[in-house]
C-alpha cells in the first residue's frame, strides 16, 4: 500500500469543529466525509424528501498531486439502511481542482432523510490516474465475446 501527501484546507465559512476525513479501521480504503453547513443551516440541517437531491458542502478543499484523483463514493450503510446515495457515483475530483468538495446526495428511500451538520455523508478514496491515448483503427481485434452487450454473458 502506497501513501501520498495531500494538502487539505477548510474553506472560508466552514466549521473548524467538524472532524477532518479519517480512516475508521486499519483496512479501510475510504475516509468519511461530513456535512459542513454554513452557519444558517448548522442547527436545522436539511431534509431530503423521497426522490429529492441536494448539493451538500464538506467545508474542505484539497490539493491532489498530479497523477491522482479523489473519488467520492456513497456510504454503504446509508445506501442499505436509508436508500441514500450519490447521484454521480463515483464523483471525481480532478488533481487540478482547488474548490470546495461538495457531494450530490439523493434520497432513493421511501421517506424523508435528514442531513445534520457533521453527519457522515460519503467517503473519499484516492487513486492513481492512467490517461488514455487513442489510436484510430479501421477494425478491432476479435474476441470470443465480440459485440455481445448487456446480458450477453449470462443472466440479466
Amino acid at each position: 500500500m502506497a501513501n501520498i501527501k495531500i494538502s487539505i484546507m477548510r474553506v472560508e465559512g466552514s466549521d473548524p469543529k467538524i472532524a477532518l476525513p479519517s480512516y475508521e479501521t486499519i483496512g479501510a480504503v475510504g475516509m468519511d466525509l461530513r456535512a459542513n453547513f454554513k452557519e444558517d443551516l448548522r442547527v436545522t440541517g436539511i431534509t431530503l424528501n423521497a426522490g429529492q437531491r441536494a448539493l451538500i458542502p464538506t467545508g474542505l478543499a484539497l490539493a491532489l498531486p498530479n497523477g491522482y484523483e479523489a473519488q467520492i463514493r456513497p456510504r454503504s450503510g446509508l445506501a442499505l439502511k436509508k436508500g441514500v446515495s450519490i447521484v454521480n457515483s463515483p464523483g471525481t475530483v480532478d488533481w487540478d481542482y482547488r474548490g470546495e468538495i461538495s457531494v450530490v446526495i439523493i434520497n432513493h428511500g421511501a421517506g424523508p432523510f435528514d442531513i445534520m451538520h457533521g453527519d457522515r455523508i460519503a467517503q473519499i478514496v484516492f487513486a492513481p490516474v492512467i490517461r488514455a491515448m487513442f489510436s484510430v483503427v479501421d477494425k478491432l481485434d476479435e474476441t470470443k465475446r465480440g459485440t455481445g452487450g448487456y446480458g450477453s454473458t449470462g443472466q440479466g
